[in-house]
Formats: structure tokens, C-alpha cells, sequence
């Protein structure tokens, strides 16, 4: 199987940036959730810019709409990984 390495940048709002901090303090209260596999030790802010782009990149696979990836998909570089 082939491995392909993507780096994106995305366009937030506000609004996206507040309810994936409010998820991140949430999900502080519950720390045995698989929510934390491999994200020990990350800092809030990059616990919340992951949060959105997950958020972001799953809308856009599951529900495509050209309109959508004009606003938050900036720009996308993709190449064969090592």
C-alpha cells in the first residue's frame, strides 16, 4: 500500500475556534477517553487547531461541496511518503 503525505491550510472562524476550545476543556474532564490516545503531552492550543481541522477535513470528505473547500481549503501539497 502506497502512503501519501498532505499538509493543508485551512480557513477558521471564530465561532469554529470557540466550540473546538470549549471540546478541548470538555474532553479535560475525562482524561481516560480514547480521545487522549497519543495526545499526551500537546499543549491546548495545538489540541484546539487539531480539533478543527479533523472537524473541517471529515465535513469535507463526507460531504462534498465545491463551496465549502473554496472557503476553508486554502491550499493543498501532496506528495508520495518515504
Amino acid at each position: 500500500m502506497e502512503t501519501v503525505e498532505t499538509t493543508f491550510v485551512l480557513n477558521y472562524t471564530e465561532e469554529q475556534y470557540n466550540k473546538a476550545r470549549e471540546y478541548v476543556e470538555d474532553m479535560k474532564k475525562h482524561p481516560k477517553r480514547v480521545y487522549w490516545v497519543g495526545k499526551e503531552g500537546k499543549a491546548d492550543e495545538e489540541l484546539i487547531i487539531s480539533h478543527i481541522a479533523h472537524k473541517i477535513l471529515s465535513g469535507f470528505y463526507n460531504n462534498y461541496d465545491p463551496s465549502f473547500a473554496k472557503r476553508q481549503i486554502l491550499d493543498m501539497k501532496s506528495m508520495k511518503a518515504r
